[in-house]
C-alpha cells in the first residue's frame, strides 16, 4: 500500500476535499524468456535513472532453524562476483556519481541503484553479475557474519526495548513463517555452512524469481538491449517451494509478558493486534484509521494521552501489512512518575471510543488529504516510483494499480473506518509487552 512513500515528507494539508487528480504514470512491462519480469518507466524530468531489483524472497522463506538468511544475503550481495572484485560495488557506483542501498522484509529483498542517466548500463551490469555470478566464499561470508551480528547487537540486543518486535511477531504469528524477524538469529548465521548459503542463493536468486524496474531518464532501446545482453543468457530455474501458512491462526486470547530491561530509561508498553494482509479490501480504511489515531502530534492518541492527560511522553502506532497477514501495534512510553497501567487504559479507551463512536468527517477528510499528499510526493523520485511499480506487480499482479489505488483510499467512508476498528481492535485478543527499566520498577 502506497509503496515507497515512508521516506516522503508529508505535505501541509487542510480539510478541503481530496480529489484524485494525479497524472497517470506510464510504463511498459515484459518478460524475458527466462522469466525475469521487466518494467520500464521513462521520466525525462531529471538526468537520473533508478534501477530496482525485487527478489521474491524474505524471512518467511527461511528454514526456521536457519533464520536470517534473506537479510544475510542483503549484505553478501555487496561482496564480490565472478567479474567484480571484492568490496568494489559501492566504489563503482559512487565514483559514477550514484548511490545504492537495499532492504529485507518478511516478504521480499530489494536492491536499488540511482545513477546519472549516462551510467544506466552500470547498475544493470552489476545486478546481472550479482543475480547469477555472486561469489559465496569464506572471506565474504565471514566478513558479513560479523557485520550482521553487529547490526543485531546495535538494533536489537543493546537497544532499549530492542526485542519488542521479535517478541510481538513470535506471539502474533506463532506456528507460521511470520513468527521471526528478518534480522534472524545470530546463532543460526554462525552455524550455517557455505553449502547452505549457496543452496539458498541458487534457490531464490534466479531471474524468474525477480522483478527488474528501470525508472528515469533513459533511452528505452539502449536499456532493452542492455537487459537482454546482461540478463537474457541466464537459464530459467525451477520455481522455489513456498512456505505453508496453514499454521497461522487468529489470536484467540490476550497474551501478556513483562520484560525487565536495564537499558530502558522509562517504562513502555507495546500492544499488538493480528491485523490485515495487504490484499484485504479493508486495508485502506485501516491505514486511514491509523493516520487519525497515531500520526503526529495532532493525532487522537497523542492529544489525549500525551497532551491532555500527560500520562506518556510518547505514543505511536502503525500497521504493517504483509502478503498473508498483518500487525497493527501501538506504543506508549510512560511519563516520569506515571503508572504504565494508566497509559494502557488511556490507549485502550481511545480504541474503544472509535469502535463505539467512529471518527468525524473532518478527521477522515484530513487523513485522506495526508494520504493524497503522500501519494503525489511518492511520484517525484525515480527510486520511489520504481519500488512501487515492482510491488504492485509482485503482490497484486496489477502494475496499473499504481494509477488508481488512491481512489480506493478516497472512497473509504466513516462506516468503513468504524467497521475496521471493530474488526481489528474489537475482540480484545492482543499481545501486550510491558518493558520496565529494572526489576521491580
Amino acid at each position: 500500500m502506497l509503496y515507497g512513500l515512508l521516506l516522503v515528507a508529508v505535505m501541509a494539508v487542510g480539510l478541503a476535499p481530496a480529489t484524485a487528480q494525479v497524472k497517470p504514470l506510464e510504463f511498459t512491462e515484459y518478460d524475458l524468456d527466462n522469466g525475469l519480469h521487466v518494467i520500464l518507466h521513462e521520466d525525462h524530468s531529471a538526468p537520473v535513472v533508478a534501477t530496482v531489483v525485487h527478489y521474491k524472497v524474505g524471512s518467511r522463506d527461511e528454514d526456521p532453524q536457519r533464520t536470517g538468511f534473506a537479510h544475510f544475503f542483503e549484505h553478501l550481495m555487496f561482496e564480490s562476483t565472478e567479474q567484480i572484485e571484492r568490496a568494489t560495488i559501492d566504489k563503482l557506483i559512487t565514483s559514477a556519481g550514484g548511490q545504492l542501498n537495499a532492504y529485507t522484509s518478511i516478504d521480499e529483498t530489494v536492491y536499488h541503484f540511482v545513477v546519472p542517466s549516462n551510467e544506466v548500463r552500470l547498475p544493470l551490469w552489476i545486478e546481472a553479475q550479482r543475480m547469477r555470478g555472486l561469489q559465496i566464499n569464506d572471506v565474504g561470508v565471514e566478513t558479513q557474519r560479523g557485520v550482521v551480528k553487529e547490526e543485531r547487537k546495535n538494533r536489537y540486543d543493546n537497544a532499549p526495548y530492542g526485542g519488542w518486535f521479535e517478541k510481538m511477531q513470535a506471539s502474533l504469528f506463532a506456528n507460521s513463517p511470520y513468527s521471526w524477524a528478518p534480522i534472524g538469529s545470530a546463532q543460526h548465521i554462525d552455524s550455517a555452512s557455505i553449502a547452505e548459503f549457496k543452496a539458498f542463493y541458487d534457490r531464490f536468486y534466479q531471474p524468474n524469481n525477480a522483478i527488474l524496474v528501470v525508472s528515469g531518464d533513459f533511452d528505452p532501446k539502449v536499456v532493452r538491449e542492455a537487459i537482454s545482453a546482461y540478463f537474457g543468457g541466464f537459464a530459467k530455474a525451477a520455481e522455489p517451494t513456498r512456505p505453508s501458512f496453514d499454521g497461522l491462526r487468529p489470536l484467540s486470547t490476550e497474551i501478556r509478558e513483562t520484560i525487565n530491561d536495564p537499558k530502558a530509561q522509562l517504562p513502555a508498553m507495546f500492544i499488538g493486534y493480528q491485523s490485515l494482509s495487504m490484499l484485504d479490501k479493508d486495508v485502506y480504511a485501516l491505514e486511514l484509521l491509523m493516520t487519525i489515531m497515531t500520526r503526529g502530534q495532532s493525532s487522537r492518541m497523542y492529544r489525549s494521552v500525551v497532551d491532555e492527560q500527560q500520562l506518556a511522553v510518547q505514543v505511536a502506532g502503525n500497521s504493517q501489512t504483509n502478503e498473508y497477514s498483518g500487525m497493527t501495534y501501538l506504543i506508549g512510553v510512560a511519563a516520569p512518575g506515571k503508572p504504565l497501567d494508566a497509559v494502557e487504559q488511556a490507549i485502550t479507551a481511545q480504541l474503544q471510543d472509535v469502535i463505539t463512536n467512529g471518527v468525524t468527517a473532518d478527521e477522515l477528510q484530513k487523513a485522506k488529504n495526508i494520504t493524497e499528499a503522500q501519494f503525489v510526493g511518492g511520484r517525484t523520485g525515480m527510486y520511489s516510483k520504481g519500488l512501487s511499480l515492482a510491488n504492485y506487480h509482485r503482490y497484486y499482479k496489477n502494475t496499473e494499480l499504481i494509477n488508481n489505488e488512491l481512489d480506493l483510499y478516497l472512497k473509504v467512508t466513516l462506516a468503513d473506518v468504524q467497521r475496521v476498528a471493530k474488526r481489528v481492535f474489537g475482540t480484545g485478543n492482543r499481545v501486550v509487552l510491558t518493558y520496565l527499566p529494572k526489576k521491580g520498577s
